[in-house]
């Protein structure tokens, strides 16, 4: 995983949501309040998700096969997938049963200083976490805004533990609020409605990242730049005189598959266009070095003939999920 940095988010969100599931749970079966059991779910379901990108990103890694000539990039898409599906989805459906339980049948919160003490240690931890997920995306993020970032990133992990541990402080928040509103007014209601509140913010964080997802796993070209710079390395005005056009698919967050149709003399010899591809090839992956599956198709340019359109003028489109 490039991932260093993904990776290192990834071990701090799940050592902070293993310490705050248990904390939490014990804060439960003291004050017996909703809201609290729901964000026990939620930190161990987010702890789940982390144990999931890890063991995507530990599968990836596995050699191409005769089965998968192409590798196992994808995986790491795959299980980011199941964590939008999944965990998230089990934690917000668990959390709105309980809060509709909480709501037809309210009891006042016993033992307040548990939950209370619990949800201020766990917003601290949270906010680490989430401070480490910031400043390893930041690495990476260059000119984006945080949207885009999470819209535009081809490794799914940073944007997934990004709006994990976004999602878990907004949770953290209503929960105070439910239990101080319930201490506040003697009515158990209060905390319903803040699980309730808890639990469709984590459906809704579900849906978003299912659909960045949903967008990697069916396959997206590279970003604008590598773009450029591919089309940049291609012709060399001399055997390669243009390119014609151009497809490229990642295979995964860090292998890029370029497919092109290129310019050469109609009077050249086959070594001469074997040679030239070769050196194009270099150029390519010294330009974007993800670029490790390269196919290059000579032919003669015929402008009638030509399609329209190259990968470049699809990329703004292609890059926003």
């Amino acid at each position: 995983m490039s991932a260093s940095g993904g990776t290192k988010a990834i071990v701090a969100a799940l050592a902070a949501n293993l310490a705050i599931a248990v904390a939490k749970f014990v804060a439960f079966l003291f004050s017996g309040s909703s809201s609290m059991l729901a964000e026990s779910v939620h930190s161990l379901a987010d702890s789940g998700n982390q144990g999931l990108l890890l063991l995507g990103g530990k599968k990836a890694q596995r050699e191409a096969t005769p089965q998968h000539p192409f590798g196992y990039g994808r995986e790491r898409y795959i299980y980011a997938f199941l964590v939008s599906i999944v965990l998230f989805s089990v934690g917000g459906m668990f959390a709105i049963y309980e809060g509709y339980e909480k709501i037809k049948h309210p009891h006042p919160i016993e033992a307040w200083y548990w939950p209370v003490g619990v949800l201020v240690f766990a917003i601290i931890a949270e906010s680490f976490s989430f401070r480490t997920a910031i400043k390893e995306s930041n690495l990476i993020r260059g000119g984006l805004t945080w949207t885009q970032f999470v819209r535009r990133a081809k490794a799914p992990e940073l944007p997934v533990v990004l709006l994990e541990d976004l999602g878990a402080l907004v949770g953290l928040i209503l929960a105070l609020g439910g239990v101080g509103l319930a201490l506040l007014t003697g009515d158990g209601v209060w905390d319903g409605i803040g699980t309730l509140c808890i639990g469709i913010l984590l459906i809704a964080i579900a849906i978003v990242l299912a659909a960045e997802t949903k967008s990697l796993l069916l396959g997206e070209s590279a970003g604008i730049e590598d773009v450029r710079k591919i089309e940049a390395a291609v012709v060399d005005g001399e055997t390669v005189t243009r390119l014609i056009h151009m497809r490229t698919l990642h295979l995964g967050p860090e292998e890029l598959l370029v497919a092109a149709k290129i310019a050469v003399e109609h009077d050249d010899s086959a070594g001469d266009v074997a040679n030239a591809i070769n050196r194009a090839e270099e150029r390519i992956r010294a330009a974007v070095p993800i670029a490790r599956v390269i196919y290059l198709e000579p032919d003669v340019y015929k402008e009638t003939a030509a399609p329209n359109g190259t990968d470049l003028a699809k990329a703004p489109e292609s890059n926003d999920h």
